[in-house]
């Protein structure tokens, strides 16, 4: 049965901010003592210091999820679906306080860390609860002796999981996880960003007041080395799934490999290319490509980094181009006083408000990539440097006259950066768009509906859009090809990360 009905409910905006450890579900301290700081990246402060989860707090981690999986994965699939739906309806109930805090953790405007972020991990939740009590085998038609066989498929739970998730979007990257894994009855050792831990932390409080058993969701804070590998490597954890570099995502691989070949999902880097036909609304196009690279100040794996623009239409699109990204306001978030962000100001996507980048780390990458955009020949015609002289602040910056052979044109960047290079036939723009070792999303910008499915159809990428960008539809699955990851999640694909298959053979006949 469930234990919510046993919790004090928590009053709204009156979740604690925990730094420890969420294991068995209690709070409780790093077994070492070793401590690091997260930093609000809008003022360089030291917001809290929070427990590095070591081998032993792994450990205990894992033995909790195990023992919690005994009871989870004979849970009735109604229990199931009921938790995830009062854990959505929590998170909807606390959305204000998850939002600020995930904004001065992260650095984006709580504005958008309520509507974007926030949004998708309520509907996330809701979704998954639709599923846990949908997902079965199937009866099989044998192909010998079929009168005389009984055959049938059960779709089980795969056991203890593992997650490590990124910083970009700590709530929503923890959701797309947990979603699945909680649906089919899975249990979990997380480990969050050691940038952006405190959000989700508190998520904790709210997991035990949902009515999950204890030790069914367990959450670890730490870097990569050691704590990362720790789970990646564990014996006892069936599966894992990452989210964050391709450097990382092969040393994972590898850990797997040399431990209990255990399960792996990958959503890994991206250097995703939006290729704007001839033919395109250019309106609709430059709408497309804003949002593909402003969004979340660039810090997504699907940013629309290298956008391929027709050479007959390019002088006309950049125009647009720079005036959208003119119009982006950017300062501290909402509450932080002098230098927080004018929302009185009209812009043409708020979903594109830009706060600081997440860290110094992220910050030096991005200018550094700025300077070599400059040092190659590429045309800096907006922005180039960074914003006032506290917090992590780049300003919106857009390249033109980028070529393939470029830094800038290869390599994820990650900041509000943005290359428009020139092409003069869509089979040339393919072929360009395609010649990366990355394949996580790609778009495509024509009014020529023909045109515009048959370029989608040669595209080599998980995720395609067409005349928009950024659209995350839960129902929709998302994942890469080549080294942009193994599998997929969101959608009805995402369970089967979390699924064993048994298939049971009997004979049958009268007597």
């Amino acid at each position: 049965m469930s234990a919510a009905a046993s919790i004090e409910p928590l009053a709204v905006g009156k979740i604690p901010l925990e730094t420890q450890l969420f294991i068995n579900g209690k709070f409780v301290d790093a077994k070492s003592g070793v401590k690091f700081d997260t930093i609000d990246p809008a003022t360089e402060e030291i917001i809290a210091s929070v427990h590095s989860a070591g081998e032993e707090d792994i450990n205990d981690a894992v033995a909790s999820a195990a023992a919690a999986f005994e009871i989870t994965r004979k849970m009735a699939v109604c229990e199931r679906r009921d938790c995830l739906l009062r854990l959505a309806d929590l998170v909807e109930k606390h959305r204000v306080q998850l939002a600020e805090v995930e904004s001065r953790d992260n650095g984006k405007p709580q504005h958008v860390a309520d509507t974007v972020d926030i949004g998708f991990v309520i509907e996330c939740f809701r979704y998954y609860a639709g599923w846990a009590d949908k997902v079965g085998g199937k009866v099989v038609n044998t192909t010998r002796d079929s009168a005389n066989t009984f055959a049938y498929t059960l779709h089980e739970p795969i056991g203890v999981c593992g997650a490590i998730i990124p910083w970009n979007f700590p709530l929503l990257m923890a959701a797309w996880k947990l979603g699945p894994c909680l649906a089919m009855g899975c249990t979990l050792v997380m480990k969050l960003s050691e940038k952006t831990p405190l959000s989700m932390l508190m998520v904790g409080h709210l997991i035990n007041e949902a009515g999950f058993p204890p030790g069914t969701v367990n959450l670890v804070n730490g870097y990569g080395n050691p704590t990362g590998d720790l789970i990646a490597r564990h014996p006892d954890i069936k599966k894992v799934a990452f989210t964050g570099s391709s450097a990382v995502g092969h040393k994972i691989v590898q850990a797997s490999a040399e431990t209990n070949l255990k399960k792996v999902t990958l959503e890994l880097g991206g250097k995703s290319a939006l290729i704007v036909c001839k033919d395109a609304d250019l309106d609709e196009a430059a709408m497309a490509a804003h949002v593909g690279l402003f969004l979340n100040m660039g810090q997504c794996c699907v940013a629309s980094s290298r956008i391929f623009v027709h050479e007959d239409i390019e002088e006309a699109f950049t125009a647009k181009i720079v005036e959208l990204a003119k119009g982006l306001r950017q300062g501290a978030s909402e509450g932080h006083g002098p230098g927080a962000i004018d929302l009185t100001k009209p812009t043409a996507a708020s979903v594109c408000d830009l706060g600081p980048q997440v860290d110094k780390i992220q910050f030096d990458k991005v200018l550094d990539y700025i300077g070599k955009g400059k040092a190659e020949g590429a045309k800096c015609v907006l922005g180039g440097e960074r914003v006032g002289t506290r917090g992590y602040f780049v300003a919106p910056t857009i390249f033109t006259g980028v070529t393939d052979k470029m830094t800038i044109a290869k390599e994820e960047i990650f900041g509000p950066v943005m290359q428009l290079l020139s092409f003069k036939t869509t089979q040339e723009a393919v072929l360009r768009a395609n010649n990366s070792k990355y394949g996580l999303a790609a778009g495509v910008c024509s009014r020529d509906i023909g045109n515009a499915l048959a370029v989608a159809q040669e595209l080599d990428a998980g995720s395609i859009w067409i005349n928009c960008y950024d659209n995350f539809d839960m129902a929709c699955p998302f994942g890469g090809t080549k080294e942009s990851g193994w599998g997929r999640e969101k959608g009805e694909y995402a369970l089967e990360n979390y699924t064993s298959i048994k298939c049971v053979m009997m004979p049958i006949g009268m007597k």
